[in-house]
C-alpha cells in the first residue's frame, strides 16, 4: 500500500493477526486519524459500511478518508454483496478497510473484492516454508544473510513470525549494509521462548561480576531463587560438558548432538568455557550443589541472598578452592 494509489476497498486477512494489525496501522498512518471512522462487524453490516463511506464523501475534502470495519469474518453473503455493489460506484476519496480477527468463514467477501478492491493476506508460514519466508523479509530490509545464518535465526528464535520479524529488524539496524553470518546471528538473536534464567547463565559465562549480578536480579523478578539456581546450574553443566568434549576434539555440531541442545547454545557454551578452567567449573558445580541444599532448608538466609552469594562464588571458584 505504501506509495501506490489507494484502492476503494481493502480486505486485510490471514492467520498472522499481528501482521494484519501492522498493515492496518500503516494504512491509518498514511491517511491520518483526522478523517477516520472505526466500526466493528458485530454491530455494522456491509450496507452500514457502505453508508459510512458515502457519508465520509459528504465532507468534500480532497484528502483521503478512511472507514475501518474490524471482525468482518462474521459477515454473511448479503454483506459481501453490499460491498460488491459499492465497488461498482465507490465514493471518491473514501477508503474502506475490512479487517478480520480470524480467517473468514466463507470466500464470499474476498470474491466481492476481485473487481476494484484488493485482498491482503498475511498467513503464518508453515515450518517447512519458514526459510523462504525469512528470505522474503530480507529483501524488504535490504539485509544479507546466507543460508547458514537463516537456519541459525530459525533455530534460535523459533517459528513465530512476529518474533522473527523483530529479530530481523534488530539485526538490520546493527548490520547496515554489511553481510550477516551465522556467527553474527548467534550473538545477536534472542529466542522468544528462552526463559529469563538463560540471561543469567550467559552473563555468568562472561565472568563479569556486575553484569551477572544485574542479570541475577532481573531473573529473580520472574522466578524464585530455586528456579533461577536450577537454570544457572544447567548452564554451568553445559559449559563443563562442552569444554570436556572440545578437549576430546569434537566440534560444536557433534557436541550439540551429544548434549541434545541447539548448536547455537553449544557455541555460546564453548565461548564461555574459555573464561573458566576445568578446576573452576568443577568447583562451581560443588558450590551450586551447596546452594541447592541451602535453598532446600539448610540455611537461615533468604533464598535471594544465598543465590547472590553463590553467583559471586562460581565466578571465582578457583580462588575459593585454594582457601
Amino acid at each position: 500500500m505504501s506509495g501506490e494509489p489507494l484502492l476503494p476497498v481493502y480486505l486485510l486477512t490471514g492467520t498472522d493477526g499481528a501482521k494484519v494489525r501492522r498493515a492496518l496501522g500503516r494504512l491509518r498512518a498514511r491517511i491520518g486519524n483526522e478523517t477516520l471512522e472505526l466500526l466493528h462487524a458485530s454491530d455494522t453490516s456491509g450496507a452500514d459500511a457502505v453508508e459510512a463511506c458515502n457519508a465520509m464523501g459528504l465532507f468534500g475534502s480532497e484528502a483521503d478518508r478512511l472507514v475501518v470495519v474490524e471482525g468482518v469474518e462474521r459477515w454473511k453473503a448479503d454483506d459481501a454483496q453490499a460491498i460488491a455493489a459499492y465497488l461498482l460506484d465507490p465514493t471518491p476519496g473514501s477508503i474502506l478497510a475490512l479487517a478480520t480477527d480470524e480467517p473468514p468463514r466463507t470466500p464470499a467477501l474476498a470474491d466481492a473484492l476481485k473487481k476494484g478492491g484488493k485482498v491482503l493476506t498475511f498467513d503464518i508460514p508453515k515450518p517447512r516454508d519458514l526459510p523462504g519466508w525469512v528470505r522474503a523479509q530480507l529483501e524488504g530490509l535490504n539485509l544479507r544473510l546466507d543460508g547458514e545464518a537463516v537456519r541459525a535465526l530459525i533455530e534460535i528464535v523459533g517459528d513465530d513470525p512476529t518474533a522473527l520479524t523483530t529479530e530481523l529488524e534488530k539485526i538490520a539496524a546493527w548490520a547496515g549494509t554489511e553481510p550477516v553470518s551465522r556467527r553474527d546471528v548467534e550473538q545477536l538473536a534472542v529466542s522468544a521462548q528462552e526463559p529469563p534464567g538463560w540471561a543469567l547463565g550467559d552473563a555468568w559465562g562472561t565472568r563479569n561480576v556486575q553484569t551477572t549480578l544485574e542479570a541475577c536480579e532481573a531473573a529473580l523478578e520472574h522466578n524464585d531463587a530455586f528456579v533461577v539456581a536450577m537454570k544457572l546450574t544447567g548452564q554451568v553443566e553445559l559449559v563443563r560438558a562442552a569444554q570436556g568434549f572440545a578437549e576430546e576434539g569434537l566440534g560444536a555440531k557433534e557436541i550439540a548432538k551429544k548434549v541434545r541442545r541447539h548448536e547455537f547454545r553449544v557455541r555460546k557454551a564453548l565461548d564461555h568455557s574459555r573464561n573458566y578452567s576445568r578446576e573452576d567449573l568443577d568447583e562451581a558445580i560443588v558450590r551450586l550443589a551447596e546452594l541447592d541444599e541451602a535453598l532446600k532448608g539448610a540455611s537461615r538466609l533468604t533464598g535471594e541472598l544465598e543465590l547472590t552469594r553463590a553467583v559471586v562464588d562460581v565466578m571465582r571458584a578457583a580462588e575459593l578452592a585454594h582457601h
